[in-house]
C-alpha cells in the first residue's frame, strides 16, 4: 500500500476561507494564510511584521485590547468581532476564534468575514427605521433630513435630493437638496431636467439605473403615488466610491416607496387642514383662523408693547348684485374682492371672509392708527374700481370700520366688536369710507 502523500500544513491553510494568523505578544503577525488577500486585500508579504492594530478600525482597538488581555491571561475567545480598514479604503466585519499559546508565545486566530451578514443585518434595520420615519415625521422638511441621514448610513452618497413633479404645469421643484457644498436648484420645466425627466417619463417601462455625472455616479428612482410619479429622489455617490449595484437601486426604491406615501398622507392633511381653516370660495381664512392669526397677534403685541388693527368690511351693494346678477356672478365677485383685499396689505398682514360678503383684515405692527387709515384708504381705492365679470361692469365699494389696540380694546372679540360697530358707522354715513371706534367717521 502506498502511503498518502504529506501535504505541508500551510499549503492546507492556503485552502481555507478564513484567515489564520498567529501573532506574538504585541500582535505583530508572524505568520498569515493566503486567504488575508481575499479578506483583508493584503498579501501574507504585505502583513508579516506589521501589527493588526494598524489594520483594524479606530473606533474598535481600545475594546479589542481589552479583550486581547482576557485571551493572553488564559481564556480563549470563540466569536468577538470587530472592524478591519481594507487596502481599498472600505470596512469588513470579521468575527474571530483565538487562543493564546503560553509556551510559544503567541496568539492564534481564525478570521472570518462576515461583512455580508453585518451589511444585511444593517440594511434590514435601516429598512425599518426608513418605515418607522415615514409613518411618525411630523413635517416633510424634517421626513426629508431623516431619511437623508438613513440613506448616507448605507450608502457612500454625497448628495441627495428631493424633487417633485407638478403635472398640471410641468414643473419640477426641490423642496429639498443637501449635499457637499450644493444649492438647492430653482423650479423649472421638466425638460430643464434630463435625467429626472428620464425617470418620470419612462416609469414603468423602464427601471432604474445608475447614471454617469460628470466623475461621479447618480441613482434616479421615481417618487410614485398609486403608479404615478410625483417626483423622483436622486442620490449622487462619492467619488471615491462612484457605483451603486443591485442592492442599492432596491434599497432607494423602497425609501422612495415610503417616501412617496408620506408625502401624500401630508399632502391629505394638509388639504383638510387647508378646508377646515379657509373658506371654500376666496380661499381666504375662514372666521375661525382669522380669530386665530388675531389672538397670536396680540400675544405679541402685548409682550412688545405695540399695537394693531383690525378693519371690518362690509359691501355696500353686494345683496342687490347678487339678486340682479345671479348667485354665480356675485361668487365671481367675492371671489376678485378676496384678490384685491389681499393686494392692499402686507404680506405680513391676514386677510379673511367672516361670511357672506362680510370681510376683515388684521394689520400686525403697526406705528400709528393713521397706518390703519391708510390701507382702509387703499382697500376703498382698490375695491372700489369697476370689477368686469361675465361681461358686467359692476361697483361695490365696502363700509370700513376700523379698531386699534390698545385704544379700543384688549381682547380680540373686543377688537372685533369694536371694528362691526365702526363698520356700521361708516355705513350709516353713507357708506364707501372707513371709520374708527367709537363711531368717529373719517
Amino acid at each position: 500500500m502506498i502511503p498518502a502523500p504529506l501535504i505541508p500544513h500551510d499549503k492546507l491553510l492556503d485552502l481555507l476561507l478564513d484567515v489564520v494568523c498567529v501573532v506574538n505578544k504585541e500582535g505583530r503577525f508572524l505568520s498569515v494564510s493566503a486567504a488575508s488577500e481575499r479578506v483583508f486585500g493584503y498579501t501574507p508579504e504585505e502583513l508579516i511584521g506589521r501589527t493588526t492594530f494598524e489594520l483594524m478600525h479606530p473606533d474598535d482597538r481600545e475594546a479589542t485590547r481589552q479583550i486581547v488581555e482576557r485571551i493572553t491571561a488564559g481564556q480563549p475567545s470563540g466569536d468577538h468581532e470587530n472592524r478591519y480598514v481594507h487596502k481599498q479604503g472600505h470596512i469588513v466585519y470579521i468575527m474571530w476564534s483565538t487562543q493564546w499559546f503560553e509556551a510559544e508565545q503567541v496568539r492564534v486566530g481564525v478570521a472570518r468575514d462576515i461583512t455580508a451578514r453585518k451589511q444585511a443585518e444593517a440594511r434590514q434595520a435601516a429598512v425599518y427605521a426608513v418605515s418607522a420615519a415615514a409613518h411618525s415625521a411630523e413635517t416633510l422638511p424634517a421626513l426629508y433630513q431623516r431619511m437623508h441621514c438613513l440613506i448616507a448610513q448605507q450608502l457612500p452618497i454625497q448628495a441627495f435630493s428631493v424633487a417633485l413633479y407638478d403635472a398640471e404645469h410641468d414643473q419640477l421643484s426641490f423642496p429639498y437638496h443637501a449635499g457637499d457644498g450644493l444649492t438647492a436648484p430653482p423650479p423649472a420645466p421638466l425638460a430643464a431636467y434630463p435625467s429626472l425627466a428620464r425617470t418620470i417619463r419612462s416609469y414603468p417601462q423602464s427601471t432604474a439605473k445608475p447614471e454617469k455625472s460628470g466623475q461621479s455616479h447618480q441613482l434616479c428612482v421615481p417618487l410614485l403615488h398609486d403608479g404615478t410619479p410625483i417626483g423622483a429622489l436622486t442620490v449622487q455617490s462619492r467619488r471615491s466610491n462612484p457605483d451603486f449595484n443591485a442592492r442599492d437601486t432596491e434599497f432607494l426604491n423602497f425609501v422612495a416607496s415610503q417616501l412617496a406615501t408620506a408625502i401624500n398622507r401630508h399632502r391629505a392633511h394638509e388639504k383638510l387642514s387647508f378646508l377646515a381653516q379657509h373658506d371654500q370660495l376666496t380661499q381666504l381664512p375662514n372666521r375661525a383662523l382669522f380669530m386665530d392669526r388675531l389672538q397670536g397677534a396680540l400675544m405679541r403685541a402685548q409682550r412688545g408693547g405695540g399695537q394693531l388693527a383690525v378693519l371690518y368690511l362690509d359691501l355696500d351693494s353686494f345683496k342687490q348684485i347678487n339678486d340682479t346678477y345671479g348667485h354665480a356672478v356675485g361668487d365671481h365677485l367675492l371671489q376678485q374682492v378676496a384678490v384685491r383685499l389681499r393686494q392692499s396689505v402686507r404680506e405680513s398682514d391676514s386677510c379673511g371672509r367672516l361670511g357672506g360678503d362680510e370681510f376683515a383684515v388684521l394689520l400686525d405692527s403697526i406705528r400709528q392708527r393713521q397706518d390703519a387709515a391708510s390701507v382702509a384708504k387703499k382697500i376703498l381705492s382698490n375695491l372700489g374700481s369697476l370689477f368686469l365679470i361675465e361681461g358686467h361692469s359692476l361697483t361695490c365699494t365696502p363700509s370700513v370700520g376700523i379698531a386699534v389696540y390698545p385704544e379700543h380694546g384688549q381682547s380680540e372679540r373686543q377688537l372685533m366688536h369694536h371694528a362691526d360697530n365702526a363698520m356700521y358707522a361708516a355705513k350709516r354715513n353713507g357708506g364707501a369710507g372707513y371709520a374708527f371706534f367709537p363711531n368717529d367717521p373719517a
